[in-house]
């Protein structure tokens, strides 16, 4: 399933699951290139990246700008030729009641999670289609299945991924490109452990408490780990995966929310 002389990018790749599939990716030959906001800050990027940083290139994307978007792309392709795979990794998380719903988390949360992924696709698909090879995965959530009360902006925008998905899937058939999304429950990255900070400062439980809490939301009574879906992903992204389009993959621990 090695991806040798292949060139990928994976936006929010320098936290939680985007991380942990460019390390992935990089591991098989994969040429890695990874967008974030924090990328700007190089230092920054190359402690997070370690001992991948010599094989990980990481710039910075605002993937909520097509100027952006259309920017970083570019570099990749004068860079490597082209682009071959792309993750769309970045997302926001902020809960809001419908009723009194700021505008601000609405809009940042659709403009983020899934119109910063069309942008994307938007931006890689005609060389993907040139070179009669694409792998598009997005990383949506169980959320763009099932609701969650307070959650209106996230399940929306991660349900719209799906749609948006389908549809790539049929433009990219006739030209080797496949589009699919991975849906995962809760993934222990960093954003859930800032939950359980928030959860550990407002109820006095301890970090154990807490976090089997949260295990405790699927039938295997454990948390999805980010290497996981990285495992996922680089199956997707594979020639082995073909005929794979068109699909959502739920790693739900058997959960049904």
């Amino acid at each position: 399933m090695a991806n040798g002389n292949k060139t990928a990018i994976v936006t929010g790749g320098l936290s939680g699951m985007g991380l942990a599939i460019a390390r992935k990716l990089a591991s098989g030959g994969t040429h890695v290139v990874v967008g974030a906001r924090s990328a700007g800050n190089a230092d920054y990027a190359r402690q997070v990246l370690g001992e991948d940083s010599g094989r990980i290139e990481a710039a910075a994307l605002d993937v909520r700008s097509s100027q952006s978007v259309d920017d970083f792309v570019a570099q990749v392709v004068s860079s490597h030729g082209s682009v071959d795979i792309l993750v769309n990794a970045a997302g926001v998380y902020e809960e809001a009641a419908v009723i009194d719903h700021p505008d601000a988390v609405w809009d940042d949360h659709i403009d983020t999670n899934l119109s910063g992924s069309f942008r994307t696709i938007r931006a890689v698909m005609p060389h993907m289609k040139r070179n009669g090879w694409g792998r598009i995965v997005n990383i949506a959530s169980v959320a763009a299945h099932n609701g969650m009360a307070n959650n209106a902006a996230y399940c929306t925008s991660k349900a719209g991924l799906l749609g948006l998905g389908r549809c790539v899937s049929l433009e990219g058939a006739a030209h080797g490109v496949t589009c699919v999304s991975i849906s995962p429950t809760w993934v222990e990255t960093e954003m859930l452990k800032r939950f359980i900070d928030a959860d550990i400062a407002s109820t006095g439980q301890s970090l154990e408490e807490v976090r089997a809490e949260y295990a405790k939301s699927n039938p295997q009574n454990q948390l999805v780990q980010p290497t996981e879906v990285a495992e996922l992903a680089a199956f997707l992204v594979s020639d082995a995966a073909r005929a794979l389009t068109m699909e959502d993959f739920q790693i739900n621990a058997g959960s049904l929310w």
